[in-house]
């Protein structure tokens, strides 16, 4: 019998997934933005925070990608449903606020306003 891809334990299996990927995918999206500042002589109270901000809508966006790819655009919403069920253990990563397109980009948008003040106060 076959299981089906709306199951809690898929949704356990795409989020220990989700997990893991995320710290790799955080620091192979961080490193241009603190080779920028390094560049730039920014202090590292600034770069690395800032690293973070650029790096975090890049890491959400895969994620989410890849909850897409493995549920399909039509069921990645009972994916977000659960998880909103669980907010303190599977879900506290991938809140719906997080995976919008309006909070990433804010992030991007924070980050690259960390790094004009960081070139500013140099």
């Amino acid at each position: 019998m076959p299981k089906s891809e709306l199951s809690e334990s898929n949704y356990r299996r795409i989020a220990y997934i989700n997990w893991l990927l995320s710290v790799p995918i955080l620091l192979i999206s961080s490193w241009p933005y603190y080779v920028l500042c390094e560049l730039f002589q920014i202090s590292r109270a600034i770069s690395l925070p800032g690293s973070i901000l650029f790096a975090l809508p890049f890491m959400l966006t895969i994620l989410h990608g890849h909850v897409t790819m493995a549920l399909g655009a039509t069921h990645r919403h009972h994916y977000y449903n659960w998880l909103y069920e669980h907010p303190l253990t599977f879900g506290l990563l991938f809140h719906h606020v997080i995976t919008s397109t309006r909070f990433r980009l804010f992030l991007f948008l924070a980050s690259m306003i960390l790094l004009i003040a960081g070139f500013m106060m140099r």
